[in-house]
């Protein structure tokens, strides 16, 4: 017999989601207009999904779904259904930073911290795109990131060392 994807709860009808994050899935019915956002803080705990703008124009939420840079303010959780997810809590591995965590590290690539974790995954995906970006390619990369605290040069490069530490 096959279970229902949907169940209704009081006037609610929840649906149900599976999404593997960071390695490891996860099942749980929600609200058909919850975003992926809301879902992954507050249903998986993932805090590092920032929620900025609510628009999809700061970038604070980004993630990376089945290989693609996403805004998670954009996409509603029943849209990420079957997904595979990496969020920046996924990139350390064994305790050990990844190489471009380390490099916006070393770079002081960040004040306040509240863009770091989208940058960190817009980082991420353009080089998995490009691993060898010009600095004009970068800022085209980021520029769905908005940072108010930086001035940017030190992302620029944390980017360029997280490329180099990347390529060995």
């Amino acid at each position: 017999m096959r279970m229902s994807s949907t169940v209704k709860v009081g006037p609610e009808e929840l649906v149900k989601v599976r999404v593997k994050v960071n390695g490891v899935w996860y099942e749980r019915y929600v609200e058909p207009r919850k975003l992926l956002v809301d879902f992954l803080r507050e249903d998986l705990g993932l805090t590092s999904v920032h929620i900025g703008c609510d628009t999809g124009h700061c970038g604070a939420c980004t993630v990376i779904m089945n290989g693609k840079s996403v805004k998670s303010c954009m996409v509603l959780a029943v849209q990420a259904d079957g997904a595979e997810i990496l969020t920046l809590e996924g990139l350390a591995k064994d305790g050990k930073l990844h190489p471009i965590q380390e490099a916006f590290w070393e770079k002081h690539a960040l004040q306040c911290g509240y863009c770091t974790s989208g940058m960190i995954m817009e980082t991420y995906y353009l080089l998995s795109q490009n691993p060898n970006p010009t600095e004009d390619e970068i800022r085209r990369g980021l520029s769905g990131n908005l940072c108010r605290c930086t001035g940017y040069q030190n992302i620029i490069e944390a980017v360029k060392l997280a490329a180099q530490k990347l390529r060995g």
